[in-house]
């Protein structure tokens, strides 16, 4: 397999530390992880509703291999359950989906969203604090105004760099059912969360009114053939997005044509073949996750067993088509008993999109190169995941002698799934979430 390391320029490693705990709870589990634009930080979600964010560490000219390690920035809580009264419903804290703003300053901005919610939250340093306050002590205590005679200018002093995370909008009221996506529109000042049934549109300075773009709710419930499982901006066409449906279709709207873009310009889907057709066929063909290349010229779509590459020009068939487990199409009535039919997997471009990535179980993650046709399946586990070591692909074997590499199907870990991956915006940098481990891959520096 030597070969990989000629055709494959993203063979990754870990740092020398990989963050996870030994023993976790629920609420520990990753949900969601994102790069902001310069790949600077790494925020991550988790079912308890905290959000972690983690800095690049400046490279120094005595250990010039520790550019690439992450260390704890920020951590905060983000969203607190919640109980809907009205229809007598729990609110999960779960974070769904972190999106970052463009950075306009030195603070940082970012978005996260639970079921209902999405808040907007400030990350900021301070480094200085005022002292010789004229009207308070320096403990925050008000003065008596007659013991005042004379007039002070305050002062900034040094102090320990301190990381504050201050929520700054709460964007609420607005979803009936649950929230599975946002995005952040191109133009900065806009940004659109999903749910099942409708898309919203909101300024990022209005928190009490959104616009309803598409709706797909029937006047009859019993009539809802499909639901909306992703949707996300164009990069650089701020009237333009898609929306992917459970159907295993893309729509793209433009927002110029109409109010509601409840019908689509472009429709994108694959005729299924008939000879494939099995009970299971609708399920697997719903599309957990929907991407705009960066250049804004294709669309990736990740369904239970495929990745597929669109050109936005081409709506009948996809581009290119990726096995990612072709092995599991004999073990999908198991995968349906256990619920694992229904997971959903996201998958992500490379800076230049000329690779892509997504997850598998047993911790695995595939890498399909597009320009070579080439792929790789790689591990994330504390087992082999030493620092400095050079991850080794892996294989699975599905029938006949299995080799002393490679790994049985039968034996394959289902509870072990890596669902939440991120790519550096243009440096080949990974982050991998496997349950409650978070694990950094850079790549191999010589």
């Amino acid at each position: 397999m030597k070969c990989f390391s000629r055709y494959l320029p993203y063979l990754f490693r870990p740092p020398s530390s990989i963050l996870s705990s030994s023993c976790h709870t629920e609420a520990d589990i990753i949900s969601t992880v994102e790069f902001n634009s310069t790949g600077e930080l790494l925020a991550t979600g988790d079912k308890g509703g905290r959000v972690v964010v983690f800095q690049r560490e400046q490279e120094s000219k005595n250990q010039p291999h520790r550019r690439g390690e992450y260390n704890v920035y920020s951590t905060f809580q983000s969203h607190e359950p919640e109980f809907d009264y009205l229809k007598s419903l729990e609110i999960e804290e779960k974070i769904n989906k972190i999106r970052w703003l463009p950075q306009q300053n030195a603070a940082y901005f970012l978005l996260s969203t639970n079921d209902k919610t999405v808040k907007l939250w400030k990350i900021s340093e301070r480094d200085k604090r005022p002292e010789g306050y004229n009207l308070k002590y320096e403990d925050g205590r008000v003065r008596d105004p007659t013991t005042i005679t004379a007039l002070r200018v305050p002062v900034l002093r040094p102090m320990d760099l301190m990381v504050e995370a201050t929520s700054r909008r709460v964007f609420s009221n607005a979803h009936t059912y649950h929230i599975n996506s946002i995005s952040v529109n191109s133009d900065n000042e806009t940004y659109m969360s999903t749910d099942d049934l409708r898309i919203n549109l909101w300024n990022l300075e209005i928190t009490n009114r959104s616009f309803n773009i598409v709706d797909l709710k029937p006047a009859n419930m019993e009539e809802l053939t499909e639901v909306i499982t992703a949707a996300e901006f164009h990069p650089n066409q701020c009237n333009t997005f898609i929306y992917s449906s459970s159907k295993g279709s893309i729509r793209l709207c433009d927002m110029r044509a109409a109010a509601l873009c409840d019908n689509h310009c472009k429709f994108f889907e694959e005729p299924e073949d008939p000879v494939n057709r099995s009970f299971f066929s609708e399920i697997i063909s719903s599309i957990s996750d929907v991407k705009f290349s960066h250049s804004g010229r294709y669309l990736m779509t990740r369904d239970y067993l495929t990745v597929k590459v669109w050109d936005l020009n081409m709506e009948n068939k996809p581009l290119e088509t990726y096995q990612v487990h072709d092995y599991l199409r004999s073990k999908l009535c198991s995968l349906y008993e256990n619920d694992c039919i229904f997971d959903k997997f996201e998958c992500v471009w490379n800076g230049t999109d000329s690779v892509l990535m997504t997850g598998s179980y047993n911790n695995f993650f595939r890498m399909f190169d597009r320009n070579t046709k080439r792929d790789v399946t790689l591990e994330a586990s504390r087992e082999n995941s030493k620092p400095r070591a050079i991850l080794k692909p892996r294989k699975v074997c599905v029938g006949g002698k299995r080799r002393k590499d490679e790994i049985s199907m039968d034996s394959l870990d289902f509870g072990k799934k890596i669902l939440h991956t991120a790519w550096h915006p243009s440096e080949n940098i990974i982050a991998v979430a496997a349950t409650n481990n978070l694990y950094i891959f850079q790549d191999k520096v010589n």
